[in-house]
């Protein structure tokens, strides 16, 4: 692979991880949807997700509800660390981000996480796309349960029934 090749790569690569925050943050569910090979490995038990195989489809949709329960958020990802092996790639990057809820909020109404990301993508014939992703929470302030707030409001403004 020559050295121009890699570079394109890395950027494709980064690009596609970048769109992850962006579609989040925008609340752009196709956005978000176009990163993902339609199964993807999910580890995300440090924010108390079970780890497993998902539909893409489905961990859009669920994204889609925890955010609509959120106010502003901001993920900024950081010092792409990436290694291209033919059509797979590891990418490893710092993370934090912001979650806010402010209309009738409480009193501690922002969580902040922060640790880094694990991705692997391979390469289809619609560019990279994630197969496996990891959050690994390394710390954390602020207000833990704005989540299961964020949830709860998120599937009352989407009209989901609440769970029982």
């Amino acid at each position: 692979m020559s050295d121009l090749e890699q570079l394109l790569d890395r950027a494709a690569i980064t690009d596609v991880v970048n769109r992850y925050a962006t579609g989040l943050d925008r609340r752009d569910w196709p956005l978000l949807r176009s990163i993902f090979a339609d199964e993807i490995d999910m580890e995300y038990t440090s924010v108390g997700i079970k780890a497993g195989r998902y539909s893409a489809d489905r961990w859009v949709r669920s994204s889609e509800v925890l955010f609509a329960g959120f106010g502003p958020t901001q993920h900024t990802l950081t010092n792409h660390a990436i290694e291209v092996r033919g059509d797979a790639a590891h990418c490893v990057m710092y993370m934090r981000a912001e979650h806010f809820i402010e209309q009738d909020a409480p009193a501690e109404n922002r969580w902040t996480i922060g640790g880094y990301y694990t991705v692997d993508l391979a390469r289809s014939a619609n560019g990279w796309r994630i197969h496996a992703m990891g959050l690994h929470v390394t710390w954390q302030t602020g207000n833990r349960e704005l989540s299961n707030l964020a949830i709860e409001r998120g599937r009352a403004k989407l009209g989901i029934k609440p769970r029982r």
